[in-house]
């Protein structure tokens, strides 16, 4: 069985590309820039190819070509366009259509030509926030509509880690620790979404912090084993999926009494799992926060 959707609406192609389904309609009328196809009832239909023909439509048109123009050219040219804009740094604030093309292609040579095009004026960080957060954004909802597949999520998210440890990798060889206290990051059991965490680990080691990065699935069990090396620790987790909004108190409850009693020790979560918890009723020792940067402006 296939699972990538195939068909979308006028509406769904809207919400994926931030075109109006006006101005398509428009541009399909004067320019025929799109041909949609008819169900047997002669409702309109786009296939993914309709998706990504869009997408760079949409790239060119805001790098400031026109309509007429872009509707001259064939696919395999519109492509090509897009991939010079996209090398020379014509970027303005549509890398992130750019990157979702590279994902729909698998096309790694335009991930790479992007993002260096993008580190030659923005700090890795600010890429990171003004990019790659609303691209995993999107992801969510490419996936929640069936649009990608898996292979498609794990091909961009593995170039986003790529990145993240690639940078963390060069402040870690230059940065000296500064603080004595230690950040331990970790994933609950069965939590494996692991990039805002890798960026936190970033930020962390930015700011000369000693951040030990414990990665996904790890049990409240093993992080007892971490206890006797440090005097205060900051545990700090990414509650994506797990623990299950039936089990977080509980959780939250275990995790205090295993490694917050008694001693300084502190829980930091992130995540959209985090909205579910009761925090009228946390221990001082517990803080949810809403967004990586909020968390980032307290360390």
């Amino acid at each position: 069985m296939n699972n990538i959707k195939t068909i979308f609406s006028i509406k769904d192609l809207e919400h994926l590309t931030g075109i109006k389904a006006h101005t398509i309609r428009i541009w399909e009328k004067r320019y025929q820039l799109l041909e949609p196809e008819r169900t047997d009832t002669n409702i309109r239909f786009y296939n993914l190819g309709h998706l990504k023909k869009l997408l760079n439509i949409s790239f060119l048109n805001n790098n400031g070509h026109k309509i007429s123009k872009i509707a001259s050219l064939s696919t395999q040219d519109m492509h090509q366009q897009v991939r010079e804009l996209a090398s020379k740094g014509h970027l303005k604030n549509h890398a992130i259509n750019t990157f979702k093309l590279a994902m729909l292609d698998f096309d790694q040579e335009l991930f790479y030509e992007t993002y260096n095009a993008l580190i030659k004026t923005k700090s890795f960080s600010e890429i990171f926030y003004e990019l790659f957060l609303p691209l995993l954004s999107e992801i969510g909802t490419l996936w929640q509509t069936d649009t990608i597949t898996p292979a498609h999520e794990h091909f961009i998210s593995s170039l986003l880690r790529q990145k993240i440890l690639i940078n963390t990798e060069l402040l870690q060889s230059q940065n000296k620790i500064d603080h004595d206290n230690a950040f331990v990051l970790f994933l609950p059991d069965n939590e494996i979404h692991e990039i805002g965490l890798m960026f936190v680990n970033y930020e962390l080691v930015a700011r000369g912090h000693r951040s030990i990065f414990l990665g996904s699935s790890v049990p409240i069990s093993s992080l007892r084993d971490i206890l006797p090396y440090y005097k205060n620790i900051t545990f700090l987790s990414y509650f994506t999926i797990k623990p299950e909004r039936a089990d977080l108190a509980n959780y939250l409850a275990e995790f205090e009494s295993e490694l917050l009693t008694g001693n300084s020790n502190q829980l930091w979560v992130l995540g959209q799992m985090t909205q579910y918890i009761d925090s009228q009723n946390l221990p001082k020792s517990i803080t949810p926060f809403e967004t990586i940067g909020s968390l980032v402006a307290t360390i």
